[in-house]
């Protein structure tokens, strides 16, 4: 029993007792057993029959002992129907009280069922939405296979002759230290493309991701250094923030490779001349959906994820089309500037790994790409709180 039951209880039997106190000191005076109404009603509230029956016999009891106290001569017939009438109102109240509560508390039933009918309902329709959303992220992709695997058929054969040309290059005569380091870049990215196109040419599905844990260095420091000349030629200042405490990062090097390439080429595309573009990565405690997602996929993951934030100080884009930014073959570059796809692959990728991509953008302010990954602690390591 509750505590609002038991004081309602309480106050019920106070009421039974003051009323019978006063029948004794006033028995002839009938309308004192009609204060036995009062814990009636009180008992009616804790809707339960038993008690209510309990009730109802005490109350016809107390109210038929007040026959037993003297009374004028003549006047017992009298009291016997007066309190016969009294009896008759009590049955009646106690009935119509317990209809009435035991009709709220159907009511109140009823409304409890349509609630969780109406919440079981919403998370149906949601499920829905997540089920349409996954149909259209599947034709999406299927389109986006098709269309890769037509371009790599046509790019695969000139990339090859670019290769052996590379090569031949590095052999010549004169080529200093500085030219051959240049000249290695240029041959590992195509060796990297070449891949690349022989995945897309064995199946329209871009291969899924085969990650480890590896220090964020490892991860970051190449797509910074091979996007570095670019971003010299431009005039535009590339730093990169990685803290030496970070925890280790789930990725797989060469597709986190392609995503952060992609992002910097993007940047750098918004960017105008003498801007900035920075590069910082930290930890920081990990959401519950966060956490969900990566341990489907993360080994051992801990209690944190590792950010990477892209902040440029471009043009930025209007909120319809940062809105947008994911969707396959839109882009908001020039005709022939751009395919639309390099966000919207860079997001896949990043979610195979079990991690988010978001973008954040104000026109006129720059953009901020942020992706997070799962981490693993292996050591004290600095996490912020959560924003």
């Amino acid at each position: 029993m509750t505590h609002r039951n038991r004081l309602v209880l309480a106050v019920a039997a106070a009421c039974f007792l003051i009323i019978v106190i006063i029948e004794e000191f006033a028995p002839v005076n009938v309308v004192g057993a009609y204060g036995y109404v009062l814990p009636i009603l009180l008992v009616a509230i804790l809707r339960n029959r038993m008690l209510m029956l309990a009730t109802v016999l005490a109350c016809v009891i107390a109210t038929y002992a007040g026959l037993l106290q003297p009374t004028k001569p003549g006047r017992f017939q009298a009291a016997v129907i007066n309190r016969s009438v009294v009896v008759g109102v009590l049955l009646l109240v106690a009935y119509l009280g317990m209809s009435w509560e035991e009709r709220k508390a159907r009511e109140e039933a009823t409304r409890a069922a349509l609630a969780r009918e109406t919440e079981n309902l919403l998370k149906a329709n949601a499920q829905l939405v997540d089920a349409k959303d996954q149909l259209n992220r599947s034709e999406r992709l299927a389109a986006v296979g098709q269309l890769v695997a037509s371009v790599a058929h046509e790019v695969g054969t000139p990339l090859h002759s670019i290769a052996w040309h590379v090569q031949a290059l590095a052999e010549e005569p004169g080529v200093t230290p500085e030219m051959k380091k240049r000249v290695a870049v240029i041959d590992e990215q195509l060796t990297r493309v070449v891949r690349i196109i022989q995945d897309l040419l064995s199946s329209t599905r871009p291969r899924q991701p085969e990650p480890k844990w590896l220090p964020v260095e490892q991860v970051i420091s190449p797509a910074a250094v091979l996007m570095e000349p670019a971003f010299h030629a431009k005039e535009i200042t590339l730093t990169v923030e990685i803290p030496g405490d970070l925890p280790l990062v789930w990725a797989d090097a060469e597709m986190m490779h392609q995503v952060l390439v992609n992002v910097l080429a993007n940047a750098l595309a918004a960017t105008p001349p003498h801007g900035t573009v920075r590069v910082s990565v930290g930890a920081r405690a990990a959401s519950s959906d966060e956490l969900d997602c990566g341990r489907r996929v993360a080994d051992a993951m801990s209690p944190l994820v590792i950010t990477i934030a892209v902040q440029d100080t471009g043009c930025g884009m209007p909120e319809a089309d940062a809105r947008k930014a994911f969707e396959p073959f839109f882009t908001t570059k020039a005709v022939g500037k751009g395919t639309g796809l390099g966000l919207f692959l860079s997001r896949e990728t990043v979610l195979a790994h079990g991690g988010g991509l978001l973008l954040k953008s104000e026109t006129g302010r720059g953009t901020t790409v942020t992706i997070t990954l799962p981490g693993l602690k292996t050591e004290p390591a600095h996490v912020t709180e959560r924003d």
